[in-house]
């Protein structure tokens, strides 16, 4: 896809070219496509047409008053128009790029690694000297001041990263005399940089650049300024790659580098014998890419804040879904006290609990633990507890069948490394029994009245590991004031620095606790974690469940 971009008087245009004709011009009453705000444009100033599948455009002028450029020559008739050509309506300049699926500009030079060859005379200057002040026979030139003071306005423009790039060679053009300018960043590629920006005096596509990987490392890694300045050989890079080309009397190049992080490589070359860089130019050459660097850090801390804060907003609308997946009250049943607290460490995470009434009155209440944390977890979790919801409404609903139900599905459905622990109980209010399946969760608690401890152990592996597998249902009787406590590993596992909440201290708390109703004791719960855990974050969620009987 093509795109046209540019800045003008502060103003930024950036227009993605779609298969079609368009209108440019001044007119803002909407029968101009792309609007030019600059009174040298006419109001009906060229018309542009895009080619579908092709990599040029078509340009006509419209009679307009000023006039219309193509790299420096004025347009009559129709003409081809390519990437990185340059076009001028009246005092207005706009160039073609390339995006690709990216959105990062393809039409630029293409950059080739050369044999081993010399090197000419070169002049290397290290990060510490490169920070030295500019000399003053090089900041008293009469372009210098003006043009560091436009760059640094770029420092606050919001326009896109290419405009910015592409300004910023032009500006360096009018104090360093180079045929070609050009921005190199950072890549993930062989020759470690591909081109982000480039320019040439002649206003056209610089061909291609010959680069050295030697150099190039040494400017990455080491930070180093190169100025090759003499035609003459030089024995320091004798043996190393060269980044000479045919008829390249001088060039330069620096690192772009901001807080210590190299982001790319500014290069200037020429090979008109009548210039000559030297160490002037050079510090000249890295005030320019510090500005660069900077701003180019700018883009990279914006497009991490944008992906923060979207990856924010996605995380709190998932925990508001997942509070809603939460039962949003405890039904009632006579003789019991019910109640379930949930603390999670992330905004999203893997624990679950559910308490429904079922068809023959009886109360099903689960309790789990999806293996991971954060995203994946929550909608495994959801998962979970959407495929339970369906399956109590079966008129005879099978517990040991709806787990084994659940955790093939779990199982055909996702990874090897998604699994999770569960326990289901169903309390039936009329005798006073609770069967339960234990899926390699923590063993709920039994407190009796009197004081004495029980542990439901598992009564089968975790779902969602295995196909083909099957679980145990297990019985037991609630004599009055007696408490069944379910709970996940977040509380056992609560850490103090290296100390654990630990197993023990949580079964001495639920025996000391028991006269308490069934809130209050969740309250305590709660509570006395928090306090033993400090200073230090949460490590895990903690999901506590407490049925109690009446006494």
């Amino acid at each position: 896809m093509l795109r046209l971009v540019g800045i003008d008087s502060g103003r930024t245009y950036s227009w993605d070219l779609l298969p079609g004709k368009y209108i440019l011009g001044r007119s803002k009453k909407g029968d101009a496509d792309l609007c030019v705000d600059n009174n040298t444009v006419s109001r009906h100033h060229a018309s542009i047409e895009v080619i579908e599948g092709s990599r040029t455009l078509i340009l006509t002028d419209l009679d307009s008053r000023n006039g219309t450029m193509l790299n420096g020559e004025k347009v009559i008739g129709r003409v081809e128009v390519k990437p990185c050509d340059i076009l001028r309506f009246g005092q207005v300049k706009l160039a073609v790029v390339e995006i690709g699926q990216s959105g990062e500009p393809i039409s630029l030079p293409t950059l080739n690694e050369v044999p081993d060859r010399n090197l000419e005379k070169s002049v290397i200057l290290s990060i510490d000297e490169s920070r030295r002040p500019l000399p003053s026979q090089i900041a008293g030139l009469p372009e210098v001041v003006p043009t560091l003071l436009e760059m640094a306005k770029m420092l606050v423009l919001p326009e896109p990263r290419e405009v910015m790039l592409q300004r910023s060679l032009e500006l360096i053009a009018r104090v360093i005399p180079a045929e070609r300018l050009a921005v190199l960043l950072t890549a993930d590629n062989e020759l470690g940089v591909t081109c982000g920006a480039a320019f040439s005096q002649g206003g056209k596509c610089t061909g291609e650049f010959n680069l050295s990987k030697t150099i190039i490392r040494d400017i990455l890694e080491k930070r180093d300024s190169l100025v090759i300045s003499d035609p003459q050989l030089s024995d320091h890079f004798a043996r190393q790659q060269s980044i000479i080309m045919s008829g390249l009397k001088s060039a330069m190049a620096v690192p772009l580098f901001d807080e210590d992080k190299v982001l790319g490589i500014l290069y200037a070359d020429t090979c008109n014998p009548l210039h000559r860089y030297n160490n002037e130019f050079l510090r000249l050459m890295i005030t320019f890419g510090n500005i660069i660097a900077s701003r180019l850090l700018n883009y990279s801390l914006l497009k991490e804040r944008q992906q923060r804060r979207l990856m924010e907003a996605e995380r709190a609308q998932a925990a508001a879904i997942q509070r809603n997946l939460l039962p949003k009250s405890i039904p009632e049943v006579a003789g019991y006290q019910i109640f379930a607290m949930q603390e999670q460490s992330q905004q999203v995470g893997g624990d679950l609990y559910d308490l429904a009434l079922l068809p023959d009155g009886s109360l099903i209440f689960l309790m789990g633990d999806v293996s991971g944390k954060g995203m994946g977890a929550a909608l495994l979790m959801s998962d979970i507890l959407a495929s339970f919801r369906i399956l109590y409404h079966e008129t005879s609903f099978d517990m040991t069948r709806a787990v084994e139900m659940v955790s093939m599905e779990l199982c055909r459905h996702s990874e090897a490394d998604e699994y999770a622990t569960l326990f289901v109980g169903i309390i039936e209010p009329h005798t006073h029994r609770i069967s339960y399946v234990n899926a390699g969760h923590n063993p709920p608690l039994l407190v009796h009245s009197d004081g004495r401890l029980e542990r439901l152990e598992a009564t089968g592996i975790m779902i969602g590991a295995f196909e083909g597998m099957t679980w145990e249902r297990q019985e037991i009787a609630l004599e009055p004031g007696d408490l069944l406590l379910a709970y996940t590993d977040g509380v056992t596992e609560a850490r103090h620095g290296e100390e654990l909440y630990s197993q023990e201290r949580w079964e001495n708390q639920a025996i000391d606790w028991r006269a308490h109703n069934a809130a209050e004791i969740i309250d305590f719960s709660i509570e006395n974690i928090k306090r033993f855990v400090g200073e230090f974050p949460q490590s895990d969620d903690i999901t506590l469940l407490a049925v109690k009987r009446n006494g």
